[in-house]
Order: C-alpha cells, then structure tokens, then sequence
C-alpha cells in the first residue's frame, strides 16, 4: 500500500502547487513555499490508519484493513489530531481517480 500512498501524497502535492496557475505572483517566494509544502508532507503508520499529515497538522486517515463500513485504502478526512471523520470516505488510495475529492486543504 506504500506506493499506493505515494500516489496519493504526489496527488496532494500538486493540488498545491497548481493553487496560483495563471495568477501574478513572486516565483521565487511560491517556489520556496511549494518545497516546504512538499518537504513537511508526510504520513505514519498507525494500528487502524496510517495518518498523513502536512506539516504540523493532520491531512487526512487512510484506511489500513477491510472494516464493517470502510475498505482498506479509503481516504477518511481528519476530525481531529488523533481521528478521522466516519461518515463517509473520501476516495480510496487504490483508486487515483477519486483524488479529484481531495485537495491540498484535506480531504
């Protein structure tokens, strides 16, 4: 699933560097702020989710094991530091086409 979840951040990571396309801005000062966007995205592994977070704040919950309500690899927004949200999933890291749900802001 580590490749899988690689995809997903590349996904997050272009999210971000896609937010001023075609608008006026310093290139140096956005170029600086899209490697330490990149640079501070990362996920752990956990016993139930593996936790992606961008800096010091959580991203978003993947899903590490087939569940009642969720499948292994679904994307789960953050509720709070040490939990998702469990009304529905997000998308599913297994699937690169239900990344259009996520952004760089979350999930």
């Amino acid at each position: 699933m580590n490749n899988e979840i690689e995809t997903y951040l590349h996904a997050i990571k272009t999210s971000y560097c896609i937010r001023y396309t075609g608008k006026a801005a310093n290139p140096e000062v956005l170029d600086q702020m899209e490697k330490e966007f990149c640079e501070g995205l990362k996920f752990t592994d956990g016993k139930v989710y593996v936790k992606v977070m961008s800096k010091t704040s959580v991203h978003s919950f993947i899903v590490k094991q087939d569940g009642t309500k969720f499948k292994r690899g679904d994307i789960l927004k953050a509720a709070s530091w040490k939990a998702p949200a469990l009304n529905f999933a997000r998308g599913n890291v297994f699937n690169a086409d239900s990344f259009k749900n996520v952004s760089w802001t979350g999930a």
